[in-house]
């Protein structure tokens, strides 16, 4: 692994750092002890190499052994609301072709049931509207999932299974062949329309640092329609409900020093 490293360094100043990192993790064979260094451009590139290559520790190395056997298998991810921020993938229209064109696909198929640009609201134009809302947030993060499994898949990288939350299961079904890009737009589009129309503002969630045995023992002193909605780990559920009861579980848990955060829908 040291060698090889020896061996790439000289090909820095003569390639790209993006040919270099496609070719090294697709056109190689695959061994047990790996390394992956973290570099935007060829002078981090170099000093990764040289320290993978003196097997001295860096911030910008990852190095490990694989352990068991079979074949590597990877899963694609895609969460619910609360990922995005604004400006988001903006960076990624302008540099990779291949997002911009599965956004620019999105775009279009989005417009039939929305009366806001996809693009307008990644590069946050004058004419964006609010993340805010939910006809908003949802189907522009569906969009910004459908395009990055299509980068991930132009780089090599194809998913054995996926899984998804919310909008992410809608993204994760389009991704792997269950629904048809155009299918999933539609579902997404309309599913965000109808909770922006008939729940937000109506009823809320509430994220809790509490085990599933604890809440359920809970929320019934603090109303009578709270209920579980997610269970997020071993100690951490939410709950959903009228805003009312929302509002006096938070006070509650701010009274009791549990840790409790309103989540927007």
């Amino acid at each position: 692994l040291r060698e090889q490293a020896r061996r790439l360094i000289d090909r820095v100043d003569t390639a790209s750092v993006l040919d270099l990192g496609y070719s090294t993790a697709v056109t190689r064979s695959v061994f047990e002890h790996r390394a992956v260094v973290l570099a935007k451009d060829s002078t981090t590139l170099r000093a990764g190499l040289e320290a993978i290559a003196s097997g001295t520790p860096s911030s910008d190395v990852v190095t490990g052994v694989v352990t068991g056997g079979g074949t590597p298998r990877s899963v694609f991810v895609f969460p619910g609301q609360g990922t995005q921020w604004a400006g988001m993938a903006a960076d990624l229209l302008d540099e990779s072709p291949v997002f911009a064109q599965a956004m620019a696909r999105c775009e279009a198929l989005l417009a039939e049931h929305l009366d806001w640009n996809l693009t307008d609201l990644i590069r946050q134009t004058d004419n964006a509207p609010s993340l805010e809302r939910e006809d908003v947030v949802q189907p522009a993060c569906f969009a910004v999932m459908v395009s990055l499994a299509e980068l991930w898949k132009s780089m090599g990288v194809e998913p054995h299974a996926v899984i998804g939350h919310s909008q992410g299961e809608i993204a994760a079904a389009v991704v792997c062949g269950a629904l048809s890009l155009e299918d999933g737009v539609r579902v997404v589009a309309l599913r965000a329309r109808l909770i922006e129309r008939e729940l937000a503002g109506h009823s809320g969630m509430l994220s809790l640092t509490l085990p599933l045995a604890e809440t359920e023992q809970r929320i019934t002193g603090w109303g009578n329609q709270l209920s579980v909605a997610v269970i997020a780990g071993p100690t951490s559920t939410v709950i959903a409900g009228p805003l009312d009861q929302i509002q006096t579980a938070l006070t509650a848990c701010e009274t009791e020093g549990i840790r409790a955060r309103r989540v927007p829908i």
